[in-house]
């Protein structure tokens, strides 16, 4: 009878343990699948070409991707990680952009117009003749030369904050 309890007891303890074990893995992975809820993972992705017009990819990773003459017209990209991303002709008018983390990211010849780019990281980024009329920079980091030569070219307002493209750069 002792031998029966024993072996009962091993297999409840067994069992117990890889429910512990289950469990502890699933709590010790909860905040990578937290993060990545209702988001799509695109790091190093090759969308180039490729339509996001209107769609919420916010808190989104594109980082190191190429978006060459992708659509993200009136796209929210709020809060998405673009580091080292191409954006090389892409279409970003109307997108928001606010509070994006973008250092070092090609935006040159992109349509930027209207687009909110409001608190954003854009250290070490182009934006050679990228259209930027009636984009907000508003907050953002931006190297002093790029923004030299933006306000080159910088004129309107944007429709949703109001603000105008020179003075969201501080053109003087």
């Amino acid at each position: 009878m002792k031998r029966k309890e024993k072996t009962r007891l091993q297999s409840i303890l067994s069992v117990l343990l890889l429910f512990w074990l289950t469990l502890w893995c699933l709590l010790l992975n909860t905040p990578a699948v937290l993060a990545q809820e209702n988001t799509v993972n695109y790091t190093f992705a090759d969308l180039q070409y490729q339509d996001f017009s209107n769609k919420d990819v916010h808190g989104t990773s594109f980082a190191g991707g190429n978006m060459q003459g992708a659509n993200f017209r009136g796209a929210n990209l709020s809060g998405t990680i673009l580091t080292k991303g191409s954006f090389l002709k892409a279409d970003l008018s109307g997108a928001n952009l606010a509070e994006t983390f973008a250092d070092r990211v090609i935006f040159s010849e992109a349509n930027l117009t209207n687009a909110i780019l409001t608190d954003a990281m854009l250290s070490s980024s182009h934006f050679f003749n990228a259209v930027i009329t009636g984009a907000d920079f508003s907050g953002s980091i931006i190297d002093p030369y790029e923004v030299k030569l933006m306000c080159k070219r910088a004129d309107g307002v944007n429709p949703v904050t109001g603000v105008s493209t020179r003075d969201s750069l501080e053109c003087r």
